[in-house]
């Protein structure tokens, strides 16, 4: 029996995470204002609705930030965290809970910057001619990260170093961070 758990806490798991990443990448394209017209970010609005929906009726959206997004994503972490304890027979404690549950955001969200900058160093060697509707929106996402490297730390030479150093700095922040 202990098998048939451990299997259904990496399926629970897995799919939370992967969902959970698809409403992060939402919430930050909100932020940078993405093209609504794109079809991956209608996609992405498509498949997150459904539990952004319920909390947008009761919470306030501010300018740039999408409130009830940021608390369904907390919220679903918190309950998949749960899942996992009740699968493995383990205790539950709230205040560890609820601040593993932000530390496990933080990684996320820090894995996903680390992923998105290494696909777009990727597609700028090799696609340059690519006309995908995601390549623009990586390059909005990782543009707020870079810029600031970038003004510091100009190309040297036609070569862009800045990926380099946010990767560095975005694995110094997960050591750091114990996440």
């Amino acid at each position: 029996m202990g098998s048939l758990n451990q299997a259904l806490a990496f399926l629970v798991d897995t799919v939370v995470h992967l969902y959970m990443v698809a409403l992060l990448i939402r919430l930050l394209l909100e932020m940078r204002r993405a093209d609504f017209y794109n079809p991956a970010v209608q996609f992405l609005v498509q498949i997150t609705n459904p539990v952004i929906q319920p909390l947008a009726t009761v919470l306030p959206r501010s300018q740039k930030v999408n409130i009830a997004g940021w608390l369904a994503l907390y919220l679903l972490q918190l309950l998949s965290l749960v899942a996992l304890l009740v699968l493995s027979g383990q205790a539950l404690d709230l205040g560890v809970l609820l601040l593993l549950s932000l530390m496990r955001l933080v990684r996320m969200l820090l894995n996903t910057y680390l992923w998105l900058i290494i696909i777009s160093v990727i597609l700028s060697w090799v696609g340059q001619n690519l006309h995908h509707p995601i390549i623009p929106l990586i390059y909005r996402l990782v543009d707020p990260v870079l810029a600031p490297i970038r003004r510091i730390l100009p190309a040297m030479g036609g070569l862009d170093l800045s990926p380099l150093v946010a990767i560095l700095g975005i694995q110094f922040l997960s050591i750091l961070l114990g996440v």
